[in-house]
């Protein structure tokens, strides 16, 4: 129920984009701040997290994510543009925070289940996703036309799982008479570094898997549509080839981590992912139509594979939840910090080259760099092995 919300709030607004420039009279640059807002603050937010699970414990934690999260969207029913700005801000850090806590928590609670527990989580990050982009232009249609209560009724999942989280938080945290901390949390003692972590070479592949994957999903996110317009598909059409995408990437996903327990070579799995996202990149180039469905499959299952393998390493690369707490933060702080660029930089080639060729070439070339992080992170070996 959580993870089914840590996509909704930032996926229902490319649907209503449209509206909301009409509505408050934004330009191009501004509305599309709507967007990069909470990737930027999915990174930025990350690294205040190991600080808040230390104080609260990761249940309570999870558990104020979710009533912030659902905070910040009702905070855009405001008819101000602050209000607007605000809750997306709100919304941005809210995920974060849950982002980073996750596989901690699973990593925890499931040690004997990560493989099945990581595709459950990735599939729910997908279905989320999938159900805002495909069914908030519907809603628009039960709330007399009118975008803000469109997206604010998406607080309702969140405060959904808030209530499914309660009888976790009743459970008083033990603290540590020492430091005060809460000892199902990461504490210090014990804890890597920061600065460690940034120098150990398990540590950096992992980080730098989730951020160019990440980079180049959101940067196909935004854009796709408007590829696939400038080719003479019409706006409905075009919207909801990336909702058929999802399909395909939910269903990788779920099956990406129990089959990556098993491949052998361990860099198998990464190397399908990537060849399947860059044969759809080489296809949109080339030839975007007639076969639009061959494409969007084949990047659904190439991102959808890439995305859950991406979040399996974090768990996998760490000896215990302490350390998935810190990989997690670290991977995904600087990961989403690199993938806020992936929107404005596409968006900037367009611009300049006047077409999507040179673009989409660019996304291919970012899959080297993918395929060769995915094999070093794909390794069996702990972070920090022999800094204990």
């Amino acid at each position: 129920m959580a993870a089914l919300n840590l996509r909704i709030g930032v996926a229902s607004v490319g649907p209503v984009l449209s509206d909301i420039q009409d509505g408050l009279g934004l330009s191009e640059v501004v509305a599309g701040l709507l967007t990069t807002i909470p990737v930027v603050a999915f990174g930025a937010f990350a690294f205040v997290t190991p600080a808040l699970s230390r104080r609260l414990g990761l249940h309570r934690l999870l558990g104020a994510t979710m009533l912030a999260l659902a905070a910040g969207i009702v905070m855009r029913l405001q008819p101000s543009l602050v209000g607007l700005f605000a809750g997306t801000v709100v919304i941005g850090a809210s995920i974060a925070i849950a982002n980073v806590i996750m596989p901690a928590a699973i990593k925890r609670d499931f040690s004997h289940r990560v493989g099945l527990m990581m595709g459950l989580y990735s599939t729910a990050l997908s279905v989320g996703a999938a159900l805002a982009s495909g069914t908030t232009v519907p809603l628009l249609s039960w709330v007399g036309g009118d975008w803000r209560p469109a997206l604010a009724l998406w607080a309702i999942p969140a405060l959904l799982a808030f209530l499914v989280l309660v009888p976790q938080l009743r459970h008083t945290p033990v603290r540590d008479p020492r430091t005060h901390d809460v000892a199902d949390a990461p504490s210090d003692a014990g804890e890597p570094s920061v600065r460690a972590l940034t120098r150990d070479p398990v540590a950096i592949a992992v980080t730098a898997l989730m951020g160019l994957q990440s980079m180049s999903f959101y940067a196909a996110l935004t854009w796709i549509p408007a590829m696939f317009k400038d080719a003479g598909m019409d706006a409905d059409t075009a919207g909801w080839m990336l909702s058929y995408s999802a399909l395909a990437g939910m269903a990788a996903s779920l099956v990406t981590p129990a089959l990556a327990k098993r491949a052998r070579p361990t860099w198998l799995p990464v190397a399908v992912a990537v060849v399947s996202t860059g044969v759809a990149f080489g296809g949109l180039a080339v030839a975007p139509m007639p076969a639009q469905y061959v494409w969007m499959t084949m990047l659904g299952l190439g991102q959808g594979a890439s995305l859950s393998l991406s979040l399996t390493y974090i768990v996998w690369r760490s000896p215990d939840a302490r350390h998935t707490g810190h990989v997690s933060m670290m991977a995904q702080g600087f990961g989403y910090l690199v993938a806020g660029l992936g929107p404005v930089g596409l968006g900037a080639l367009h611009t300049a080259t006047h077409g999507w060729r040179i673009p989409l070439t660019a996304l291919i070339g970012l899959l080297v760099l993918q395929m060769w992080a995915g094999a070093l992170a794909s390794r069996e070996r702990h972070v920090l092995d022999g800094h204990h």
